[in-house]
This record gives structure tokens, C-alpha cells and sequence, in this order.
């Protein structure tokens, strides 16, 4: 296996005492998990920053075996973690988008989704530009993997408020039933706490 392609940084997990595995989004193969060495460095720990978009280069003898992995740093999302609203929904959609996806199938319309939507939390001045990409995406997800909601959340550019936080329940219901079950529930801690804090700017 060979691959290398533009990348979004979905999770790291550490491994050993000086690796990390990292799953990664790439519009070419879908989610794949890599191997890096001295992913736990001073130097290359940044670069592995969720949201983080990389030129990553995967290489394994088989396709069976986990792939190793290098990372070039394209465009760093790290200033966005300064702020609370901007890195609770980081959090929330690379956790989403890693535990719920299969490795090693392509989605390009996720892959563009998440990369607009992270793009939108980056230029938009306030949380509601990006709160409608989130629940499109949300939305999107459920399609992809087979779970559309039978009504699509009424949200556009110009929703307020009460609309797009009955767009997130909806959507959330769905995520919370179908997609993140047994151990991968773990990550609606993430979710909750995202909505906790659109909730408390909004009151």
C-alpha cells in the first residue's frame, strides 16, 4: 500500500512511548489510519492537531497491516483552540467523523463537507455562520452512512437560532441512535458539551 494525499486529522492515540496512530480523512481512500513515529514529539505533536489539514504520505507491505505514516503541516487550525466555541466544535466533528466512519472508503462529499465546515468555524465571526454548516454536515453524515433523517432539518443561511438548535436535536437524536452505540457513545461527551456552550452564548 501506497498512498499519499492531502489529509484532514480526525484523532491521535498515543502508542508505544514515542508513536501515535492517527486517523486521518482524505478525499482519495476515505478515513485511514497511519503509524508515526515520534508522533508524540515537540515537533511533529502540533502538526497532529484534529482539524489540522496535512500532506500525509501512508506506506505498509500489505493491506492488512497499519500503515506508516509521515505528515507535512498545510494549513494549522491551532489559533481556533483559543477559542472555547471554535474548539468544542473541532472536537465534536473530527470525534464524530473518525469513530463513525469505516477506514478505507471514500466519501468525497463528507470529505468537502468537513473541510467547508471547518473552513466556516475559521472565517465566520460569529458561532451562528458555522452552526448551520454543523448541522448540514451532521445531516450529511447520517445520508452517507444510510440513516437520512426523513425530514431534512430546516436550516439556511439565514436561520436564527431556535431553528438551528431544533436542526442539532434532530440530527443528534439520530447520531446518538444509529451511529455512536456501545463504546463509540464515548464521544456524545463531546457533542454535549458543544451544545452546552452554544446553548450558554445564545441565552
Amino acid at each position: 500500500m501506497h498512498l499519499r494525499a492531502q489529509a484532514l486529522i480526525l484523532g491521535v492515540r498515543q502508542h508505544g512511548e514515542h508513536g501515535a496512530i492517527v486517523r486521518s480523512l482524505t478525499q482519495e481512500a476515505g478515513m485511514v489510519a497511519g503509524y508515526v513515529r515520534g508522533g508524540r514529539s515537540r515537533t511533529i505533536r502540533p502538526i497532529l492537531q484534529p482539524a489540522n489539514l496535512v500532506m500525509g504520505e501512508w506506506r505498509a507491505r500489505t493491506e492488512d497491516q497499519l500503515a506508516g505514516l509521515t505528515v507535512e503541516l498545510v494549513h494549522s487550525r491551532a489559533p481556533l483552540y483559543g477559542e472555547p466555541l471554535a474548539a468544542a466544535a473541532l472536537e465534536w466533528v473530527t470525534a464524530l467523523t473518525a469513530v463513525a466512519l469505516p477506514e478505507n472508503q471514500p466519501y468525497p462529499r463528507l470529505y468537502a463537507a468537513l473541510d467547508g465546515m471547518i473552513g466556516a468555524i475559521e472565517a465566520a465571526p460569529a458561532a451562528r455562520g458555522w452552526a448551520v454548516a454543523l448541522v448540514r454536515y451532521e445531516d450529511l453524515l447520517l445520508a452517507e452512512l444510510g440513516y437520512g433523517l426523513d425530514e431534512a432539518p430546516a436550516v439556511t443561511g439565514d436561520s436564527g437560532w431556535p431553528d438551528i438548535l431544533v436542526g442539532l436535536a434532530l440530527t443528534g437524536g439520530e447520531i446518538e441512535a444509529h451511529l455512536l452505540t456501545d463504546r463509540r457513545a464515548e464521544a456524545l461527551t463531546a457533542r454535549a458539551r458543544l451544545i452546552d456552550r452554544l446553548k450558554r452564548a445564545v441565552a
